[in-house]
């Protein structure tokens, strides 16, 4: 019998070793990167108060992305198409096809999000942060799409969506 050698060491990274970013509304948890599991996939987790936006609208041309809802509901644009997933639910949305998300108007929720293959993405969760904080500007997150591979859009339905659930 021959012995099989796994091509990386296992990639483990706990709760609370974890970076966590964000707002009053909006926490990220970076789990593991890219760097961290040989370019299979990088992961974090979400999580957002009742009604806030996670993402705008964007697509990815190197990865598919996995969301596994955890906790709450969220609402997510997946190329034409808005849909509500529950606790329990996931989605995958293909390279290519614009999404978004954000916690439905009467949910909060925790969602853990993989790309795969992995991206090294946690430096652009980090300018996002330092925008939030008004360190960063708009303007360096859209000259940063290219590096991070992720590639804004125009969805007047999303947030048509988004705001019509707002009132």
């Amino acid at each position: 019998m021959s012995t099989l050698t796994p091509r990386m060491d296992v990639a483990i990274r706990q709760a609370q070793d974890a970076e966590t970013l964000g707002t009053d509304t909006v926490t990220m948890r970076l789990m593991l990167d890219a760097a961290d599991t040989d370019g299979a996939l990088s992961t974090l987790e979400v999580t957002m108060s009742r009604g806030a936006d996670g993402a705008s609208p964007h697509y990815h041309t190197t990865s598919d992305e996995l969301f596994y809802v955890a906790d709450g509901e969220l609402q997510l644009l997946a190329g034409d198409r808005i849909v509500t997933v529950g606790a329990g639910g996931s989605i995958v949305v293909p390279k290519f096809m614009p999404h978004a998300f954000g916690a439905t108007p009467d949910s909060s929720a925790r969602v853990m999000i993989a790309l795969m293959p992995g991206v090294q993405r946690f430096e652009y969760f980090r300018l996002l942060d330092r925008i939030a904080k008004g360190e960063s500007t708009l303007a360096e997150l859209a000259s940063a799409q290219e590096e991070f591979d992720n590639h804004f859009v125009d969805a007047p339905n999303w947030w048509a969506a988004r705001n019509a659930n707002r009132r």
